[in-house]
């Protein structure tokens, strides 16, 4: 190491009789000595990732809940039938930056046009229910329209601050209805489970709260309507760079969620 700091000619660690940092110089060069054993390796997996078994590191993001029940499942299956691909899953419900994440293929839940400068394959429509307990229903009574919400605690998906806004479309009409609450949260997880103790009304996926509804547990609100947060087409979809097109093992990956994702959103 001395001859490295001395051919380099700045410090990389600092030595103290109980322990040994990074300076900042050596964080930024440990950093950058990463990035090149990672691109030397991306650049290995790319030569020998062209041909007709899918081989290499993979790196996926996955909205958490939504990667836990619908995917989870399936991955061990995936790795059994794709013996030379190596799975890093990364769990967010942040949109991740490809590049600098170092991502291979991201699936996201969204409006897809707005993702620039990336290909992007829609894999699933992505409906939402309206739902609460019916505890909450027998207490606070059944709203009869979309407007009626605005006198009920709506449980919400942290999308943003403060009020949010639900869009009902029937037909060609659109019905946009302002609600609020006292609870917020970025987890469906934690939204589903204030529904089923009777807090208030949310609006969740088809694909999370569906068995809830069908064994009881909830009520689903509003059926005849589409139902998004805002006035968008929402899709489960997967992103990556351009530069993956070719890549076996995306295609493979993409391949596997096309079969999966579907299967998940429309059951």
């Amino acid at each position: 190491m001395d001859g490295l700091e001395e051919a380099l000619g700045s410090a990389l660690l600092t030595r103290t009789t109980r322990q040994v940092t990074l300076t900042d110089a050596g964080t930024i060069y440990l950093d950058q000595v990463t990035r090149i054993l990672s691109d030397l390796d991306e650049a290995d997996g790319s030569v020998s990732d062209t041909g007709t078994e899918a081989v290499g590191p993979l790196r996926v993001s996955l909205p958490v809940t939504f990667g836990r029940l619908c995917l989870g499942p399936h991955i061990a299956g995936f790795l059994q039938q794709n013996p030379r691909v190596s799975l890093d899953l990364v769990l967010s419900d942040s949109f991740v930056d490809l590049a600098s994440d170092r991502i291979d293929v991201a699936v996201r839940i969204g409006a897809p046009a707005s993702q620039p400068n990336l290909i992007v394959k829609q894999l699933a429509e992505h409906h939402r229910f309206v739902v609460a307990s019916h505890e909450y229903l027998e207490q606070r009574g059944v709203p009869k329209s979309p407007q009626e919400l605005v006198e009920h605690e709506c449980l919400r998906f942290a999308y943003q601050a403060g009020p949010q806004r639900w869009s009902f479309r029937k037909n060609d009409a659109v019905d946009n209805v302002e609600v609020n609450g006292r609870l917020a949260v970025n987890n469906s997880d934690v939204l589903r489970e204030t529904v089923l103790g009777g807090l208030g009304i949310a609006l969740l996926p088809q694909w999370l709260v569906k068995d809830d509804v069908r064994a009881g547990r909830m009520r689903r609100l509003f059926e005849k309507y589409d139902v998004n947060p805002q006035d968008q087409t929402i899709c489960v979809y997967a992103a990556y760079l351009p530069n993956r097109r070719h890549s076996r093992r995306v295609r493979t990956w993409v391949d596997f969620l096309q079969t999966h994702v579907s299967t998940a959103a429309d059951g």
